[in-house]
């Protein structure tokens, strides 16, 4: 079976090769990129890389920049590494459609759960297709439909809604679907529910009604 390829990104030569080391010993492909414009020439050349870890702080062009290329004609998964863990900072990243948070310095045991658990997700494990409502979720497809129209979903939307429906009518507090979607108990601030939320009840359009805001504490999934 041909290797999964993962790219690196980050300007510094010793957190590439920890990464590389450890991700290679899984078995995993590694190519390496020295800074921004790098990552997007060979991201772009490289059509089959399944996942990017990709640092915040670089020179010549940063991890935001990098991810809003990149976003504009894919939706590999991401998962940002950060030198600081700023409120700010992890919004503006998952408004961007990074995936995964992980703050400098990390331990590479859980770096790895991480980029695992992300590739599972964004592959998908079997062919189940959920229909409620007039929304149909594909799940192996990664593919949504509100009455036979494809939505396009970033990978946290999709797995945001498909956690919304398999609890309907369950009230969800932030903190259980912070846990749930995001996974590894993400201690983010429970605001960035509330954007993932209001950019799918937006795409979702008329559907989007469906997800129901329970104040002060979180939302339900409900078809009327």
């Amino acid at each position: 079976m041909e290797s999964i390829k993962i790219l690196v990104v980050d300007d510094e030569s010793r957190i590439r090769k920890l990464v590389k080391d450890f991700l290679t010993k899984e078995n995993y492909e590694v190519i390496e990129a020295v800074d921004g414009e790098d990552a997007i020439d060979l991201f772009f050349s490289i059509k089959d890389i399944a996942l990017i870890v990709l640092d915040v702080m670089m020179p010549k062009v940063d991890g935001w920049q990098v991810c809003r290329e990149i976003r504009q004609r894919s939706k590999v998964p991401i998962i940002m590494l950060t030198a600081k863990s700023d409120e700010k900072d992890e919004l503006q990243g998952f408004e961007l459609g990074v995936d995964e948070y992980i703050t400098k310095p990390f331990s590479p045991r859980v770096l790895i759960a991480r980029i695992e658990a992300v590739i599972r997700r964004s592959i998908g494990s079997d062919d189940e297709i959920i229909d409620v409502g007039g929304i149909t979720i594909n799940k192996i497809a990664h593919q949504v439909k509100a009455d036979e129209n494809i939505i396009d979903l970033s990978i946290k939307e999709f797995e945001l809604l498909e956690y919304f429906i398999k609890n309907q009518g369950i009230a969800l507090s932030r903190e259980k679907i912070l846990n749930n979607v995001w996974n590894y108990d993400y201690f983010g601030d429970a605001r960035t529910i509330d954007t993932h939320v209001k950019k799918l009840r937006s795409k979702l359009k008329d559907k989007g009604k469906y997800i129901k805001t329970i104040w002060g504490m979180g939302y339900k999934f409900e078809v009327s």
